[in-house]
């Protein structure tokens, strides 16, 4: 049975630090990179609403069904972005991927693929889960654009899923990666940021 606790991770000038209230200010600069919030298919907090966005993460944390990280580039220390593992389900080895961010100006960058290989190293090397979840809005292309591109398989949509900030009902677009397909995942990930390092 998986124990997730909260560690930092770190790989190729990526470090994910353990989500604290002190990561306010960091929070919002990240999200102010590109003004994420206004993008109504996305849950990115504006800048006055990123400690209740922390202290939300930080009470999933407690009750046991989170997991929450800034991402911080180390190259230049700033804060980028945010991701969690949630919907934590001990007794079956699963956790999702999901609640990520990242500043505007670094989309189409390393830094998605490095935090989804540490996150995923994480969770089926060393807590030993046996599938992780992605899940994403209908509407967010991108997303699931790049969700494809790990290789992770579509399980489907849920239809009228999950209420957005705006108060309308997402459908929401569900993908996993069992742990058998995770060594070609890994391999294809890890080819792809050797890649951009040339």
């Amino acid at each position: 049975m998986i124990d997730p606790r909260p560690v930092t991770l770190e790989g190729r000038s990526i470090r994910l630090e353990p989500m604290t209230l002190e990561h306010r200010d960091d929070i919002a600069a990240a999200a102010t990179d590109g003004k994420l919030w206004e993008l109504w298919f996305t849950a990115v907090p504006s800048a006055d609403q990123a400690e209740a966005y922390i202290a939300k993460a930080l009470a999933g944390l407690r009750e046991g069904h989170m997991l929450p990280w800034v991402v911080r580039e180390l190259t230049t220390g700033r804060v980028v972005g945010s991701k969690r593992f949630h919907d934590i389900v001990p007794a079956i080895d699963r956790v999702e991927i999901g609640y990520t961010f990242y500043g505007a100006s670094w989309h189409r960058s390393h830094v998605n693929s490095t935090c989804k290989l540490l996150l995923l190293s994480h969770a089926f090397d060393t807590l030993g889960c046996q599938v992780v979840g992605l899940r994403t809005d209908n509407f967010n292309f991108r997303s699931q654009r790049a969700i494809e591109a790990l290789g992770a398989k579509k399980d489907g949509v849920l239809r009228h899923h999950q209420a957005r900030r705006d108060g309308t009902v997402r459908d929401s677009v569900l993908y996993s990666i069992l742990r058998h397909e995770w060594p070609d995942v890994r391999r294809h990930l890890e080819l792809r940021l050797d890649r951009t390092r040339d």
